[in-house]
């Protein structure tokens, strides 16, 4: 079987794929690159035996069709080395010895047997069907992803929550200490119907969304889910179990509201945090009559520093500690120029929410408050 394709075709296409693949896989053949041709069209597929990842390019000539694997780092490596020219591959199928041909050279590289390569899961019958906007979900888990937690005890916090309704899609992360709600008011379901999205699939598309546009299409059963983009087709297994009520930790009609120029908060933040305790990371906020000051003290080492900012405030004189780097977090993953912080009390969480929302976006992020020795 032979057949000639682009080599920055190739190896931009299996590289985007690529990181599905385990540092340690439990089968051999899930180090491997799956290729098939059929009529002129060549599927590349990779494994981790919980998430597949499928793509396809057009050759420029080919003889026969056929199945094959090569180890994905060998391939990778001997592909990234070689300019923009025609590459072929001539692949004797009785022994999977692959050549492969450029312009001043070639490399000879033994293939495996493709029947060994694990099936790819279909969904059930009960499918749910959503399609999407590839911005609007790329904006999504950019928004949610570094809220997700790493928990073995309770897994359903290890991923990003996709809530459908008839009006709206709300994608949700937290971590038992940060919360972000992310509500897209321009797509919606046919009915009331949700998944945990796992923290490497939801990784692995938002490296892939950054170069796609269009339409993406989500299909989903009780254990699987199939993300449909322009180029790359992506299943994964989905986290069973039932994701928490997030709405009843959010406390509305909250009194007390700090508005305030969000990167100069996040500055000061990132200067007074330099002086916090290292075991706990507490910074203070103390808002009283339009002033913000921001402050963090190590009485181990007797370092301590303090700002004070302009800000909107006229409720009653507060002082919250934040941990702070979960704070910054949330600060950088927020757009608008000014934030709003509402607060009720010292002891409840504190909700951050920009002071103006992004089109067709309802965003909001919550942080758990750290108790004051003073």
């Amino acid at each position: 079987m032979k057949f000639i394709v682009s080599s920055t075709t190739l190896f931009s296409h299996l590289q985007a794929i690529s990181r599905v693949i385990n540092s340690k896989n439990t089968l051999p053949i899930l180090d491997c690159f799956l290729f098939d041709l059929e009529d002129g069209t060549l599927s590349m597929t990779v494994s981790d035996s919980e998430t597949t990842m499928q793509t396809s390019i057009e050759v420029n000539e080919s003889d026969g069709n056929g199945r094959f694997a090569i180890t994905a780092k060998t391939l990778i490596d001997a592909l990234k080395e070689i300019p923009e020219q025609p590459i072929s591959f001539d692949i004797n199928m009785s022994t999977y010895e692959v050549n492969v041909k450029y312009l001043n050279g070639k490399y000879n590289i033994m293939g495996q047997n493709a029947d060994e390569y694990p099936t790819t899961p279909t969904l059930q019958e009960s499918v749910v069907r959503l399609q999407m906007d590839a911005s609007v979900l790329l904006n999504g888990i950019n928004k949610c992803i570094f809220a997700t937690a790493d928990d073995e005890l309770r897994p359903v916090m290890n991923g990003i929550y996709f809530d459908i309704t008839a009006e709206d899609l709300t994608m949700v992360a937290s971590d038992g200490h940060k919360l972000v709600r992310c509500k897209s008011l321009s797509t919606h379901g046919d009915d009331r119907a949700a998944f945990i999205l796992p923290k490497k699939p939801a990784m692995l598309l938002k490296n892939l969304l950054t170069k796609e546009a269009g339409v993406v299409i989500i299909e989903f059963d009780d254990r699987n889910a199939v993300f449909t983009l322009e180029r790359y087709r992506m299943v994964c297994r989905l986290i069973e179990g039932r994701y928490p009520n997030y709405n009843s930790v959010i406390a509305l009609n909250n009194p007390n509201k700090v508005t305030v120029d969000r990167l100069q908060l996040l500055g000061a933040l990132r200067r007074v945090s330099i002086f916090s305790s290292q075991s706990s990371s507490l910074v203070k906020l103390h808002i009283d009559s339009n002033k913000i000051d921001v402050s963090a003290q190590d009485i181990d080492f007797s370092t301590s520093a303090e700002e004070s900012h302009v800000c909107q405030y006229d409720g009653t004189p507060m002082s919250i500690g934040f941990k702070s780097p979960f704070l910054i977090d949330i600060l950088s993953n927020i757009n608008s120029s000014e934030v709003v912080i509402e607060l009720l009390d010292p002891s409840r969480a504190g909700v951050i929410i920009p002071a103006e929302q992004e089109p067709n976006e309802d965003l909001l992020m919550l942080l758990m408050p750290m108790m004051l020795n003073d």
